[in-house]
């Protein structure tokens, strides 16, 4: 739904596997082999993918400051099973998290969020506080108080109704 840039880094793919789900419309596109090859899945892979989806959405709405959408399995405990190793760039040194073998999503999820923790913007990435959508977005915004995923659809929708509400 959002028209706002990609997510920095490797918060891109965490972005992506979020938005899979359109709770307007309930499509899922990891019910599709194409929505599951955009993420390197199988369809044995969905019900793990699904589950690491709505855990990361939860952490997202609290970045934003808004209760879970529903019960979840916490994401520390999905992330904890994911094998990371240290890698070090003989070049220059730098040194960095990564999935380890092959990479499972939960790896590279995991390698994400701590690249973004490392980089600061982990926190900056969000749900849209609309309930009927609850897209990740990374904000912007200077303060870094944004509340929706695209102001001209999910903010305006908010403000109609608040403004609806007050003329009833």
């Amino acid at each position: 739904m959002s028209e706002r840039s990609p997510a920095p880094g490797g918060l891109e793919l965490v972005e992506a596997l979020v938005n899979t789900l359109d709770l307007e419309t309930g499509a899922d596109s990891l019910d599709t082999e194409e929505g599951r090859a955009r993420l390197g899945l199988t369809e044995e892979d969905v019900p793990a993918a699904r589950e690491l989806r709505e855990s990361l959405r939860v952490t997202l709405l609290a970045h934003a400051g808004h209760p879970p959408h529903r019960p979840v399995t916490p994401l520390g405990e999905l992330l904890a099973a994911a094998p990371l190793v240290v890698t070090v760039d003989p070049a220059d040194g730098s040194a960095a998290l990564a999935p380890a073998g092959a990479g499972s999503l939960t790896a590279r999820v995991a390698a994400a969020v701590a690249q973004a923790l490392v980089a600061g913007t982990w926190s900056r990435f969000k749900a849209c506080e609309a309930a009927d959508c609850h897209w990740a977005y990374y904000d912007r915004s200077p303060a870094g108080r944004g509340r929706w995923c695209s102001m001209q659809v999910c903010g305006a929708r908010a403000k109609m109704r608040r403004y609806r509400a007050k003329e009833s």
